[in-house]
């Protein structure tokens, strides 16, 4: 049985979140989005910083997500901040909406990216805040690691 290749365009990563948290387990979920919006989001501007998903009842909607205007859209385009409710399946929002309850935890976008077939998808993470002092040390393991790279190369 041959595996398929995922030809995913990256269209954009949010790099704090490995900085700032934990991540324990990773899920891949569609978007709703408008017309105009998608347009934008295939020319790359779209911005996770500062984004996070949020359980409202059934349904799971990404909270500050900033997908800029199209320029064509004229009265098309819609808020740029507004939610926007990502797709799972039934058994895995149960599951997450269980896990994220618990003290600590959240639930973080990571990248969207463009499938194969050219849907939008979004890797969102069930993860757990990291202390000051973590941060640190996974700087300092990230150097240690570099310093020994850089020592074989030599």
């Amino acid at each position: 049985m041959k595996k398929a290749k995922s030809n995913r365009k990256m269209l954009a990563i949010n790099k704090t979140a490995k900085h700032d948290y934990f991540i324990e387990e990773v899920f891949e979920a569609g978007i709703v989005l408008t017309g105009t919006e998608i347009k934008s989001l295939r020319q790359g501007k779209v911005n996770l910083l500062g984004s996070y998903a949020r359980l409202a009842g059934d349904e799971l909607f990404v909270v500050g997500m900033n997908i800029k205007p199209y320029d064509q859209g004229n009265r098309f385009n819609v808020d740029p901040l507004r939610p926007r409710k990502l797709l799972l399946h039934k058994k895995e929002l149960k599951e997450l909406s269980k896990e994220a309850q618990q003290e600590g935890r959240t639930i973080v976008p990571l990248n969207i990216y463009l499938n194969d077939r050219g849907l939008a998808k979004m890797e969102i993470a069930l993860a757990r805040g990291k202390k000051l002092y973590d941060k640190r040390e996974t700087i300092a393991a990230r150097d240690a690691e570099r310093r020994m790279q850089r020592t074989k190369l030599k």
